[in-house]
């Protein structure tokens, strides 16, 4: 049996290649890869007994610039987060901020009511809400006899 000469720092460098390549490869994954100025902006989705609520962090996007729209069952976010620092003067040292145009699109289930949803921008973030459809509730009919 050969002797292996044990290095931690090398064991250590090993495990955190590996987290940073799982990680990056669920990034690819889901779709939410970035590149330098591609803006894609996170959400949290969440949903009750009477709603299904989607809460989108838009900083530094004016209402004006974004739009929402559902059609054939899917829900559309787009806008634009423009890169407001274009004076020539200007001399950057770091830009990790993501600007640019975006949009989100997200599949819908069935039961919800679309003529209701209602939209709200406030403090960089929109909360778009998708009432459930109201469901006729199950009763009891009662049967009448007819003729006597």
């Amino acid at each position: 049996m050969a002797i292996q000469k044990i290095s931690p720092s090398g064991d250590l460098m090993f495990l955190q290649d590996r987290m940073n390549r799982v990680f990056e490869e669920s990034l690819k994954d889901s779709g939410l890869t970035r590149s330098p100025g591609q803006f894609v902006p996170h959400v949290d989705i969440y949903e009750d007994d009477v709603s299904l609520t989607i809460k989108v962090e838009l900083p530094g996007v004016r209402r004006d610039e974004v739009s929402l729209d559902i059609n054939d069952g899917v829900l559309t976010i787009s806008g634009n987060k423009p890169f407001e620092h274009e004076d020539a003067a200007e001399s950057f040292h770091v830009i990790e901020r993501q600007y640019g145009r975006f949009k989100r699109s997200f599949n819908l289930p069935e039961g919800f009511d679309l003529n209701h949803v209602r939209a709200n921008f406030h403090a960089g973030v929109l909360e778009v809400v998708l009432p459930k459809a109201v469901r006729a509730k199950a009763r009891k009919i009662p049967i009448i006899q007819e003729g006597g």
